[in-house]
């Protein structure tokens, strides 16, 4: 390795790749999930990798295995996954759940910088009034992860500038999108909110904050400061998870230059699956069954017995334990100690221990707050959706940015195909 190689403890592809025995390829897939850190070079032409880092990787052995049957590996600056939580940008998103606000971490994502969510968040009227124009005739009882799609597309409709598609233009876009989600939700049933379009005698509120308007439409009741704090950080802890199953989708969609609102409308979809963001509804219902905390053990072993999986534990990625679950329970067991409803998901808790369950994931912990905040029907599916959305438009600005459309290729495993039949033959002068 010659000297311009090394740049103050950082090696080129090359270099790292020879250390470590793997080809260059896997060395961009080791950074996508987080296992090394990559910077350019200062000529802007190569990537450099943290030499210690590299060292340490190849003491230890590489990673068990590299992306496997359904895994795409993408660059990316937006998050890297630890072993038991993501980094936003750098940034332990534990420590952002804490004290941050969900614009202030939604504008770090988009462009990295501190100051990028203290513009606006304001839905324009129109759009508005289209989306809840949209959902009139949708039969009552409607969950609101299945209103989130019909209101995205009426946002689209109503937006004339949405192919802009520049870093700015999408971050304008992205805060007005994300406001316009909550504004149309109908307001929680008897009750409390904000500020409703639905009710033409109610006024707009637009110094509230995305955390506060999210409420009025989940929950009947005025926020208490805790439990409103705790849906603040779980919208952070929620905002992005690298390269999920619906931000692939929407990073395919941003890759042909969708237009915003199609890129969330492709996530939606996504993430309204029983094994994504669906999952939390089910975490829902789970607690809801157990109507005191001695009912635990049975709700729980007539799942197992049915061969049923409990939903709201375990996690693909983080195998010894989801610190963004850790958090938020603590967080809601802060606001409400005694509640009998975080008495109910504790007793879960304690059965899935007994049993030796994995932990508990972020969703258990967002149908636990739920619970005890009194949200409707379904409310976790809606601030997953929500707080994905800034990740959405965080990797649909990344991949505006690109130069080719994502194409993954299949591995063909059909019957033979039959032998290639010659070529025509031009027009021309006989052979």
């Amino acid at each position: 390795m010659g000297e311009n190689d090394q740049v103050g403890g950082w090696i080129d592809a090359a270099a790292a790749a020879e250390r470590l025995g793997v080809k260059p390829a896997t060395l961009y897939a080791y950074v996508s999930r987080g296992v090394l850190r990559r910077r350019h070079a200062p000529d802007g032409r190569r990537s450099l990798f943290d030499a210690a880092q590299v060292e340490e990787l190849a003491r230890r052995g590489k990673p068990r295995r590299g992306p496997g049957p359904g895994e795409l590996a993408i660059e990316s600056a937006i998050t890297a996954l630890g072993a038991d939580r993501p980094y936003y940008r750098g940034r332990d998103v534990l420590g952002l759940a804490e004290h941050a606000s969900f614009e202030d971490v939604a504008g770090w994502l988009w462009t990295g910088r501190d100051d990028a969510g203290e513009a606006p968040w304001r839905a324009p009227d129109e759009g508005v009034a289209a989306a809840v124009a949209a959902q009139s005739g949708l039969p009552e009882g409607l969950l609101p992860m299945d209103r989130l799609q019909v209101i995205v597309t009426a946002l689209a409709a109503a937006d004339p500038r949405r192919h802009h598609l520049d870093p700015e233009g999408v971050t304008d876009t992205a805060r007005s999108l994300i406001a316009g989600l909550v504004e149309a939700l109908p307001p929680a049933p008897n009750g409390f909110h904000d500020d409703d379009p639905h009710d033409d005698d109610s006024p707009r509120v637009d110094e509230a904050g995305v955390v506060e308007r999210l409420w009025g439409r989940l929950c009947a009741r005025p926020a208490e400061p805790g439990t409103l704090r705790a849906l603040e950080a779980a919208l952070i802890l929620l905002a992005d998870h690298e390269l999920a199953a619906s931000t692939l989708a929407a990073r395919v969609a941003a890759s042909v230059r969708a237009d915003p609102y199609a890129v969330v409308a492709s996530g939606l979809g996504v993430l309204s699956g029983p094994l994504h963001g669906g999952a939390s509804y089910g975490a829902e219902r789970l607690i809801a069954e157990v109507a005191d905390p001695e009912s635990a053990a049975q709700v729980v072993g007539r799942r197992l017995r049915g061969g049923e999986r409990i939903p709201g534990f375990g996690h693909v990625v983080y195998k010894s334990g989801d610190g963004r679950a850790t958090l938020l329970l603590d967080l809601v067991r802060a606001a409400a100690p005694g509640h009998p409803r975080l008495a109910a998901a504790e007793a879960v808790l304690d059965e899935a221990a007994r049993r030796r369950l994995p932990s508990a994931n972020i969703d258990f912990a967002v149908a636990a707050l739920g619970a005890v905040a009194g949200f409707v029907p379904g409310a976790g599916e809606a601030v997953f959706a929500v707080a994905r959305t800034a990740g959405w438009l965080a990797h649909a600005i990344e991949e505006y940015g690109g130069a080719h459309p994502l194409r993954p290729r299949a591995v063909y495993t059909g019957p033979p195909l039959p032998d290639a039949a010659p070529a025509p033959r031009r027009p021309g002068r006989p052979g």
